[in-house]
């Protein structure tokens, strides 16, 4: 290469999934049937009424251009009307709602819009591992702070106040907990929305799990008195309406953030199809009896996937929510990084090693549920050999 890298690409590193299931499609083309319980990447279908609007506004020969960057009204409004039922929430269509390429991309639009080189950002000591990667690239300085496992995986608020310095600038928060599944609750909002007031930083809460297996009434962060003052938050469809590879999201937030970062994405994407938008606010309105209906099949495959940290000798929790399980190696099991290379390569059978999500995993595993039953059975039977 002629060229050298800039910082940002020397720094950074070509996400952990992106090589794995490049090692798993290898394995594949060789003629192994590989069982994949590795990644959130939902398997069922979104509804009909989505798919339907999908193909209706195709077809319709205005529908192919560019969009708004602030997306079409009817969107924004789905989007209300759906916090509303959902979270209890009144947004504002007009004004609190900035449509979003997915939540992933949401997460560098806030990176770009709010930090400069050598701000400092806390990021949980497990999460999203998208939140150190695009808080290094933009140059800030990432500060892990712990979670609690003996308090369900909550943040240890008194550690976090002792990272705080004149250079904090934004705090990610991610509940029900990726990669953890512990749930949400008030206590646990209206705590950290006291501590971005008290140390006048903005709080990003990343929100895409609340609707599977929650056991609970979901519950949105801005529901908390105050949150709208420091705090913004991201949603995603592609685990509540199985719309994963359509990226499509959202940021809801007090106008001016929803301002201060439209400014910076308007000026690096051109805006969602709109086919997209209007089969979206179709998915918006699936029933309280369809979401039930998709959490009835994840909950089915729970027996399966305990079954098979069981045949490991793993211990979990039983109160996660979120499309995956959490679990702890036995002292027997060398490393997480062991025996995800040794159920790959020999079993055919590829999972989440723990440390992916931040060194505090490096005894765990995550196995996901985004695999037929029947699927996750056979990894089961493939364990009896180990």
């Amino acid at each position: 290469m002629i060229i050298p890298l800039a910082h940002r690409a020397d720094q950074a590193q070509e996400y952990y999934f992106s090589v794995k299931l490049a090692e798993v499609r290898k394995l594949v083309a060789a003629g192994h049937d590989v069982i994949n319980i590795g990644i959130g990447n939902p398997d069922m279908m979104p509804s009909d009424a989505t798919l339907d609007a999908l193909e209706t506004s195709a077809r319709q020969p205005g529908a192919h251009g560019y969009q708004s960057y602030k997306g079409i009204p009817a969107f924004r409004a789905a989007i209300a009307r759906f916090y509303a039922h959902t979270y209890d929430v009144a947004l504002d269509p007009e004004t609190e709602i900035l449509p979003l390429i997915g939540s992933k991309e949401g997460i560098t639009h806030l990176s770009l819009t709010f930090l400069n080189d050598g701000d400092r950002v806390l990021v949980p000591e497990l999460g999203y591992p998208a939140y150190r990667a695009v808080s290094q690239m933009v140059g800030a300085d990432v500060q892990e702070y712990p979670l609690l496992e003996n308090e369900n995986w909550q943040p240890d608020w008194n550690a976090m106040a002792d990272l705080v310095t004149e250079k904090t600038k934004m705090i990610w928060l991610n509940y029900p907990h990726m990669p953890t599944g512990a749930p949400a609750t008030r206590a646990l909002f209206e705590r950290a929305v006291r501590f971005a007031h008290d140390h006048r930083v903005l709080l990003c809460h990343d929100n895409p799990y609340s609707l599977i297996l929650n056991k609970k009434p979901p519950i949105s962060l801005l529901s908390i008195d105050g949150a709208r003052e420091v705090a913004v938050e991201l949603n995603s469809m592609s685990k509540s309406h199985n719309m994963a590879g359509w990226r499509i999201g959202w940021l809801a937030a007090a106008r001016s953030y929803i301002d201060a970062v439209l400014t910076i994405k308007s000026n690096v994407d051109s805006g969602t199809f709109l086919a997209i938008q209007q089969a979206a606010v179709a998915a918006l309105a699936n029933s309280d009896d369809w979401h039930r209906q998709r959490n009835a099949v994840y909950e089915d495959r729970l027996d399966a996937a305990k079954a098979f940290l069981d045949a490991l000798g793993c211990t979990y929790t039983n109160d996660q929510e979120g499309m995956f399980l959490w679990a702890r190696l036995p002292d027997s099991i060398a490393s997480a990084e062991v025996l995800v290379d040794e159920l790959l390569y020999n079993r055919h059978v590829f999972i989440a090693p723990g440390f992916i999500f931040g060194p505090k995993g490096n005894r765990y595993i995550r196995v996901s549920l985004c695999m037929p039953k029947e699927r996750i059975w056979a990894a089961v039977e493939r364990l009896k050999t180990v």
